[in-house]
């Protein structure tokens, strides 16, 4: 196992130590509900193929399918990460402008008013 497979197992262990029962069992649904949609699309994909495996070429086919499957989708989260990084400075210089406008101006003047000097 590659050292960063190894270390986001290791963070997702402990993670898993330290959740409550409940939420156990929500990310075991998550996890069920996931692995359903992902069978669901491999039947799909392999009936658009219009292949007639036998069950051994029928795993086969599924298990490369799922093995690809994870590669784009790795794919699209790099691209879209890489996309979100470039648009980010863009959209904080856009807010600080929006939110400068709607603050009034720090200047020497907003300092606390000091007491007047008496007369005499």
């Amino acid at each position: 196992m590659p050292p960063e497979a190894r270390q986001n197992f290791q963070r997702n262990a402990e993670r898993w130590m330290h959740m409550s029962p409940e939420e156990r069992n929500v990310m075991r649904q998550r996890e069920n509900q996931r692995r359903q949609m992902i069978q669901r699309e491999t039947e799909t994909a392999l009936q658009d193929s219009g292949l007639h495996l036998n069950p051994q070429e029928r795993a086969q086919f599924e298990s490369r399918y799922i093995q690809e499957r994870r590669k784009v989708e790795q794919t699209l989260r790099q691209q879209l990460e890489t996309e979100r990084q470039k648009e980010l400075p863009a959209l904080i210089q856009e807010l600080k402008k929006e939110f400068q406008i709607d603050q009034p101006a720090k200047s020497p003047a907003t300092k606390p008013a000091e007491s007047p000097n008496p007369k005499k």
